[in-house]
């Protein structure tokens, strides 16, 4: 068993909504070991970029944080801002789904990169541009000695990522954040970018928690796949296992969604398919039942008496009252459990 990079308790990060405090990240816990990738998928709104934020003491100012964040023994959600200062790019590095808002338009890469360098690393200025040109070159960025004096503007959209990566790097952390690092790119360029981030953590020891809504490159690049709807974890597995038998109905309709050539069998093409309705807002998310009932098409008397907890589902959990010991048999078959051909995998269900 690989040590722990991070072990996260509890997280909770709630904003204020008309008057009252909503729980947009809602007692979110996971391990994250070292040299590990920990893919966080979902919905638009299930509070996968709070998340990551969150991780990094970067939530909203009005934002309440509460839970425990550990790495090596030491409980980062107590340090000062100051504290933070080097734990953020010296330890946990971040990168944005953005680049061209994350970097500065009026200051050339090179700059951007020595900036980080020193804020971290104790160097001649010499040593300094020779570290920012290699890390340059370690991100396949062409022409390095040239890239350092480039400006963002100049950059293609998978250059600008590139470029953010030699920031991130410049500090040597031991765990990156990717939030949605291939969101304005396309799908060659994509490709690369994920290709990049698995060399990296091979060839660093890198520990990466990839924040994404693209299932194909989290089943690619990821060893667990954690799966949050509504703020909450609701099923967390291997990803082989998660494809192969995903236990959530959740997370057996977001694979539904995937689109696919043909269909089962050779009968020709399929309709697409889409999970009914939509995460619920902040303001409106049920509280005393599972939030996914009004979603779901497995969902029995259990689901709106109330919420369910994480329970063992093979050899992960999920959040669903299929899978608790104590629900009677009788109610359990009342639920009828879709079946989803998982991307290159047989079909599974409960």
């Amino acid at each position: 068993m690989k040590d722990l990079a991070l072990s996260v308790r509890d997280l909770r990060v709630e904003l204020r909504l008309q008057g009252e405090w909503r729980a947009a990240v809602d007692g979110v816990s996971f391990d994250l070991r070292e040299g590990e990738a920990l893919g966080v998928v979902g919905e638009t709104g299930c509070g996968k970029t709070l998340l990551g934020r969150a991780l990094l003491n970067l939530a909203p100012e009005q934002a309440r944080v509460s839970g425990t964040i550990r790495r090596r023994g030491r409980d980062l959600d107590r340090l000062t801002e100051e504290q933070w200062e080097t734990v953020r790019g010296g330890e946990i590095a971040l990168v944005f789904q953005e680049p061209a808002a994350a970097l500065d338009p009026v200051q050339t890469i090179g700059s951007q990169i020595l900036e980080a360098i020193r804020r971290h690393r104790r160097c001649s200025p010499g040593q300094a541009r020779e570290i920012a040109r290699d890390l340059l070159a370690e991100v396949s960025f062409p022409d390095p000695d040239r890239g350092l004096g480039d400006y963002p503007h100049r950059l293609s959209g998978g250059l600008k990522q590139r470029a953010f990566l030699a920031i991130a790097l410049a500090g040597n952390p031991a765990i990156l954040i990717a939030d949605e690092p291939t969101t304005a790119l396309d799908a060659t360029v994509s490709a690369d970018v994920l290709e990049l981030l698995d060399r990296l953590r091979r060839d660093r020891g890198l520990s990466l928690l990839l924040i994404t809504h693209d299932l194909g490159s989290v089943v690619r690049h990821c060893d667990r796949t954690l799966v949050l709807y509504a703020g909450r974890v609701v099923e967390e597995a291997a990803t082989a296992e998660l494809f192969a038998a995903p236990r959530h109905p959740y997370t057996r309709g977001l694979l539904a969604c995937l689109p696919r050539i043909g269909s089962a069998g050779g009968r020709g093409p399929r309709r697409f398919q889409a999970i009914p309705g939509v995460v619920p807002d902040l303001g409106f998310r049920p509280a005393g039942r599972c939030a996914f009932a009004p979603r779901c098409p497995d969902r029995f008397a259990p689901c709106e008496a109330r919420e369910p907890e994480l329970f063992d589902a093979g050899s992960g959990v999920a959040r669903c009252f299929l899978y608790d010991p104590g629900t009677p048999a009788s109610l359990l078959a009342a639920a009828a459990p879709i079946r989803v051909d998982g991307p290159g995998s047989r079909a599974a269900g409960v």
